[in-house]
């Protein structure tokens, strides 16, 4: 079984900037890749950021420059920091455990997802 558990949402401005966490446990952390993903009302659930086991990263277009991914095997935690924020980035943030190794952006190769947790972007 696996736990991910992120914080670090909440209100910002455009232009912002927010630092998502997502603390993992319950199987080897350091050898999976890792994603963050998000979901919009309305919305299907979209691939955002992730990371392969040895720091690799792969990112949306729509993120590019803006947000980047980064991991901590020794706390056994995954970051999103994202600058630069835009109102249509606004979303509930997924963080997810992959069954790869590798970067993926295929949502059903990540069998592990957190509770999830808000960002709103105001105007």
């Amino acid at each position: 079984q696996v736990l991910l558990v992120e914080s670090g949402g909440g209100l910002v401005q455009a232009g912002g900037s927010l630092r998502l966490s997502c603390a993992a446990s319950g199987r080897t952390f350091s050898s999976a890749g890792m994603g963050w993903f998000r979901q919009a009302p309305g919305k299907e659930r979209e691939f955002v950021a992730s990371i392969s086991w040895s720091g690799a990263t792969s990112f949306a277009d729509s993120v590019k420059g803006r947000f980047t991914i980064s991991r901590d095997n020794a706390k056994n935690t995954v970051y999103l920091q994202m600058n630069s924020l835009k109102p249509e980035d606004t979303a509930v943030y997924y963080c997810a455990a992959s069954k790869f190794a590798g970067t993926t952006q295929v949502v059903s190769t990540y069998p592990y997802w957190g509770q999830g947790t808000q960002v709103t972007v105001s105007s």
